[in-house]
């Protein structure tokens, strides 16, 4: 131990610690504000969002918030801490236990040490083996720290946030990276749409002295041998057309169409999952045919966390129609826009897609899969999900609006030429991104790094 410091618990500097007042939280109306976990766990308290007390304590006194009360989580997020300030009349909830720095301690020098992996490690082995991990006041009070002179504590503290200050900067500057780096990727999809990312089939042929096949001569062909070949059930049915009153000019070659024409013309080519009427938790298995959730599908990415799985033998009997086997389109129906499009990897086996996914089987004699999902991940494609799309409290994509969804078509070639181009920029894109990644979570770690030096005495 450094000369000067010592060695003391929470108990010792602090007075003695305090559990919160139980009550229920309301957010309109009241005059004191009821402080909870979940308002600290971000790092910043946003009193306007702090709801207000549904019964105050009688002796409100004894729960009112000071100016360096040090509040800490026991449940839920256990160890969770804040310092706090700019107080406005609140009293703070019963699972949050309040500390009041005393004389030897300064608050900012006790709220660092809270966010240390010297006192982290301390919860982790006070919390370890519990099925519910909490703490109590007097597992806290017994927390240990390196206590220095007051005078090296308002140094460590300047210290620390002057080394914290360059680190937001840096933070900010990669946050910034990140955002442009999201608007590019979006600038590209926007370009490819639109004829402008790569020259288009009608330039290539004029300067090349060929003909070429049209978007509109291409539909015409495929659709032409889908009613000469038709041997389905009944009079064969027109694909969904979309409207096409006040779209875009597309470029010189291009034609307006839907995912109703562009889909492959076998049956369920375009569908949802069931519904709960057969489509029940009890299929659950912790193996067998995976179940794809809104949370698997990103613009561009199928993703594999938290998966689910159905019962084989019950797939097997009811739920093959609801089905992905390799190549096909993913859409949400949900999400902030609706809409985000993925492919359904070849290699892996079935899967099954849930209610708010919507699975599309493609004609690729008409069109790219991979052309598909740029579209669908482009601006033009989410506006027109958006607008189409229905809901009070979040817009849903049905099937009905999804299969007349606005599609431009460009010649087979020129679609190619856009899908390799959109692939070598991304690529680039998502290169810079894990890049800015890594450097962000390695800011994290000097934070941590900075606070286990502050402290090591």
């Amino acid at each position: 131990m450094t000369t000067g410091w010592e060695d003391v618990t929470i108990g010792d500097v602090c007075t003695k610690p305090q559990y919160g007042w139980t009550t229920k939280a309301r957010t309109e109306g009241g005059d004191v504000r009821l402080l909870r976990t979940t308002d600290i766990t971000s790092g910043r308290i946003e009193w306007s969002s702090v709801p207000f007390c549904t019964e105050a304590p009688p002796d409100i006194e004894k729960y009112l918030l000071r100016e360096n009360d040090i509040v800490i989580s026991r449940a839920g997020s256990v160890g969770v801490s804040h310092l706090i300030s700019n107080v406005e009349p609140a009293v703070f909830a019963s699972y949050l236990i309040r500390f009041r720095p005393g004389p030897r301690i300064r608050p900012r020098y006790l709220a660092y040490f809270l966010k240390s992996p010297a006192y982290w490690k301390q919860i982790a082995d006070n919390t370890s083996g519990i099925a519910i991990p909490n703490v109590n006041a007097s597992k806290l009070r017994e927390v240990s720290l390196p206590l220095a002179p007051l005078g090296q504590q308002d140094q460590i503290v300047a210290e620390i946030e002057k080394q914290f200050s360059r680190l937001d900067e840096a933070v900010a500057g990669l946050q910034r990276v990140k955002a442009n780096l999201k608007r590019y990727k979006a600038a590209v999809l926007k370009s490819a749409v639109a004829g402008r990312l790569v020259p288009t089939e009608a330039d290539l042929a004029r300067r090349e002295g060929r003909n070429y096949e049209t978007g509109t001569q291409l539909l015409r062909r495929i659709l032409e041998t889908r009613r000469s070949q038709w041997q389905g059930k009944g009079k064969y049915k027109e694909p969904a057309a979309p409207d096409t009153n006040n779209l875009p000019e597309l470029p010189e070659g291009w034609v307006w169409t839907s995912p109703d024409t562009l889909a492959a013309p076998v049956a369920e080519s375009i569908g949802a999952g069931p519904f709960g009427t057969i489509f029940k938790a009890k299929d659950f298995r912790p193996f067998g045919v995976p179940i794809i959730f809104l949370r698997h599908v990103a613009p561009g990415r199928y993703l594999t966390h938290k998966p689910g799985f159905m019962d084989r033998t019950k797939w097997e009997e009811l739920f093959v129609p609801y089905s992905v086997f390799g190549g096909e389109l993913l859409v949400t129906k949900l999400g902030e826009p609706p809409g985000a499009c993925a492919i359904y990897p070849t290699g892996i086996g079935p899967a099954m897609v849930t209610p708010d996914v919507i699975k599309m089987a493609a004609d690729e004699s008409l069109v790219a899969p991979e052309f598909l999902m740029n579209y669908f991940n482009s601006e033009i494609a989410r506006r027109f999900s958006t607008g189409a799309a229905f809901g009070t409290t979040r817009l849903r994509l049905t099937l009905p609006i999804f299969r007349s969804i606005p599609v431009p078509l460009p010649p087979i070639p020129e679609q190619h030429r856009i899908v390799a181009e959109v692939e070598r920029l991304l690529s680039i894109a998502r290169e810079a991104e894990a890049e800015v990644d890594a450097n962000l979570k390695r800011a994290q770690g000097l934070r941590q790094a900075i606070l286990q030096r502050a402290f090591c005495a």
